[in-house]
């Protein structure tokens, strides 16, 4: 699994410009994906904050992440604008019967592939050897395109999933 993403973010987005990524409870087919394209690039094209255009990003990343950005640099965005965004996940959501907000499922890069996993089993999945140290995790969490470009794709010991697991423990023995 070919995990470069980094050139397809536009060159042109100020380092620190807000990022959301909303990650889908399961891969879309090639279908929805370019549907969803379509959708995105319709709602950046409309996006607005308090009647300004806003500069801004979105993508599907991976058939499964949609990655939306804003370079606040050119205009702010506003809590109008962010709950646009929101109704548009939400959209997305209904028309293709998916969970796009569900931050307990987490997901790996495991045999070429995104893996999703509940936190619930986390631990379970480091004992039984299927979540190692170098496991490459999406760390959705990440805010800015400086944070996406460097702390996305990261593996499990560099995340904050570490010291839940205790992998730090483990290493330092």
């Amino acid at each position: 699994m070919n995990l470069a993403y980094q050139h397809l973010l536009p060159a042109d987005f100020a380092p620190d410009s807000r990022v959301w990524i909303y990650q889908s409870s399961r891969m879309f087919s090639m279908g929805e994906a370019l549907q969803i394209e379509d959708l995105l690039n319709h709602f950046v094209a409309n996006w607005k904050s308090h009647g300004s255009p806003v500069k801004g990003f979105g993508t599907l990343f991976f058939g499964q992440f949609i990655i939306l950005m804003a370079d606040e640099q050119a205009t702010g965005v506003s809590g109008c604008s962010t709950d646009s965004s929101v109704r548009l996940i939400k959209e997305i959501e209904q028309l293709y019967n998916v969970s796009m907000f569900d931050r307990q499922n987490l997901a790996f890069v495991r045999d070429q592939k995104v893996q999703l996993l509940p936190l619930s089993q986390l631990q379970y999945a480091v004992e039984n050897g299927f979540i190692q140290a170098d496991t490459p995790y999406f760390n959705n969490l990440v805010q800015t395109k400086t944070e996406l470009v460097e702390n996305w794709i990261i593996p499990v010991k560099n995340s904050w999933l570490a010291s839940r697991i205790g992998l730090q423990s483990k290493q330092n023995a």
